[in-house]
């Protein structure tokens, strides 16, 4: 990115945790076999981790559970020391990593809190000061004299990232438990989030939110089974993290096709072959002009038997962020059964109100019930350019009546 040094190198860093084979959970086990011996072997939770996180980067690691993802954030703060490799960090860290590190329950919010910043590297005077920001922050007044140990788990985290946000960090490490708090408070995290990239905080953020990822992450690290599986684009790495939660292995067919991309994702038991973009009359459209009544086509092939496929696609900006999505999911249509051979049309009619720029269309088909798997899903399959006259700066121009006049005095409204 530049030629800055790094504000994070993990260098072939390797963890092994020790456990058990057979375990005595009791007192009486004990008793009746004192002299049982403890068999241990050796679990390897991150495996020769190597990559760099530039200064300013909003860098996410995402992963299934048990991949080793969160083990690697504590190495990074520190909790965790490496069995092999180095990691360096450069500037004052924050992290929010686990429900209530660093809180005593028989205290109220408030020596918490300053206890807590302190831990973080405010001063006590610093500490203090900040106290009715974090709380006003967390939504919390009505219980600042409450104990901790009587708080739930959504004012533990509202409390938590309040403190790690009023810290004066280069660095923040931030761990997936960002989805114990309510709708309102997670819109309240990411305009933070915004707040911080914009600052140009390095931020490391593990989760299974790939919505968060594509929306704020430069780059992206996928894990399994403690190695890193890919690491780059963020919307890739996302793809790539979906398939291998939805594909289904044991669906094999000798008529499904190979992906003819490493980057196309899906069993392969349906697969978009075209797509293009036409007036409401048939009229091909190459570039669309803002306000075009538009059509988007495409054709589905199957090559096995599915049942009431979901079909939709997504439309992202040149930067990657989604402007629209539709579903069949949405509106609660039977699609119908589909046979091996057989061909489907794909037909969305839209107004386009997008401002002046580059398009990229990324349509999924996927198996409905549980799971969701997905038969294809092909980022970026085209794209399209919206001209016009008219550079807003906004994502959509919409139709609008706006007025300014002046108001006479004594007029409230």
């Amino acid at each position: 990115m530049s030629g800055r040094t790094p504000a994070i190198v993990v260098d072939g860093v390797t963890k092994h945790f020790r456990r058990p084979e057979e375990q005595m959970h009791t007192f009486k086990e004990r008793a009746l076999h004192p002299f049982r011996g403890r068999n241990f072997d050796q679990f390897t939770a991150v495996r020769d981790a190597t990559f760099t996180v530039e200064e300013g980067e909003f860098f996410g690691i995402v992963g299934r559970n048990g991949s080793g993802k969160s083990t690697l954030l504590k190495l990074m703060a520190g909790i965790y020391q490496a069995n092999d490799g180095e990691i360096w960090t450069r500037g004052r860290m924050s992290t929010f990593i686990e429900l209530g590190v660093g809180f005593n329950p028989d205290l109220a919010a408030r020596d918490n809190v300053i206890l807590n910043g302190i831990m973080l590297g405010l001063t006590p005077r610093e500490a203090r000061e900040r106290y009715e920001r974090v709380i006003e922050f967390a939504e919390l007044q009505e219980y600042e004299t409450v104990k901790l140990k009587n708080y739930s788990s959504g004012m533990h985290v509202r409390l938590a990232f309040a403190v790690m946000i009023q810290v004066d960090a280069d660095v923040l490490l931030i761990d997936e438990v960002l989805a114990v708090g309510d709708a309102s408070f997670q819109q309240k995290c990411y305009d933070q989030f915004n707040r911080l990239r914009d600052e140009a905080k390095t931020i490391v953020l593990v989760t299974h939110d790939m919505g968060a990822v594509r929306r704020f992450c430069d780059r992206a690290m996928l894990m399994e089974r403690g190695v890193t599986v890919r690491e780059g684009d963020p919307i890739l790495v996302g793809e790539h993290y979906l398939d291998m939660n939805f594909h289904n292995d044991s669906a094999q067919d000798d008529g499904i096709p190979e992906s003819a991309s490493r980057d196309r994702f899906g069993d392969g038991s349906a697969r978009f072959t075209q797509m293009w973009f036409q007036t409401p009359d048939g009229e091909p459209l190459e570039v669309i002009p803002q306000g075009q009544e538009t059509m988007l086509k495409a054709t589905v092939e199957f090559y096995s038997d599915v049942e009431d496929p979901a079909v939709g696609i997504t439309i992202e900006s040149a930067d990657h962020r989604p402007v629209f999505a539709t579903s069949t999911v949405w509106t609660a249509e039977r699609t119908g059964g589909f046979s091996a051979g057989e061909h489907a049309r794909l037909s969305i009619r839209f107004a386009n109100q997008l401002t002046p720029g580059r398009y990229f269309v990324t349509p999924t088909v996927s198996r409905r019930g549980s799971g969701q798997e997905i038969c294809d899903r092909y980022p970026g399959m085209t794209t399209f350019l919206v001209t016009g006259t008219r550079e807003t700066g906004g994502i959509v121009d919409l139709e609008h009546d706006l007025t300014f006049d002046l108001v006479e005095e004594g007029v409230s409204t």
